[in-house]
């Protein structure tokens, strides 16, 4: 498999504020996991949603409030919150610089359920996950 150049996957605009890159998924060889990091905008994040899989946030740089369900979390560089599966979750930069996460869920595709939403968004699956 090799050694994989993350500087060669693109970043996303995955919503307004937003910049997503995929780092390890389905498409370069991962069967059981997805690693991806963002850069938030302040006042910016993600709307709150669920995943069929466990996930860990950790913050690189800057301020993220996070919330599970009710409870909600500060956190700042070196933390990480563990989000059980089906767990509705979100978080917002809540600083004046940019909001650097790296995200590891337990797929290897993203998979998550958007309050609101009529059906799951589903992202980089190999040809083989989308059936």
């Amino acid at each position: 498999m090799g050694a994989i150049a993350h500087e060669n996957w693109p970043i996303e605009t995955w919503r307004p504020g937003v910049e997503t890159r995929m780092l390890i998924s389905a498409l370069n060889g991962a069967s059981g996991l997805c690693l991806f990091e963002q850069w938030i905008a302040p006042g910016a994040g993600a709307p709150t949603h669920s995943h069929p899989v466990e996930e860990v946030l950790t913050v690189v740089a800057g301020q993220a409030e996070m919330w599970i369900d009710d409870e909600r979390f500060l956190l700042t560089a070196h933390q990480s919150l563990i989000v059980p599966k089906r767990r509705r979750h979100g978080f917002a930069n809540v600083g004046d610089e940019t909001l650097h996460i790296r995200a590891v869920l337990a797929s290897a595709a993203f998979e998550a359920s958007f309050d609101g939403a009529a059906q799951a968004t589903r992202r980089w699956a190999s040809a083989s996950m989308r059936g």
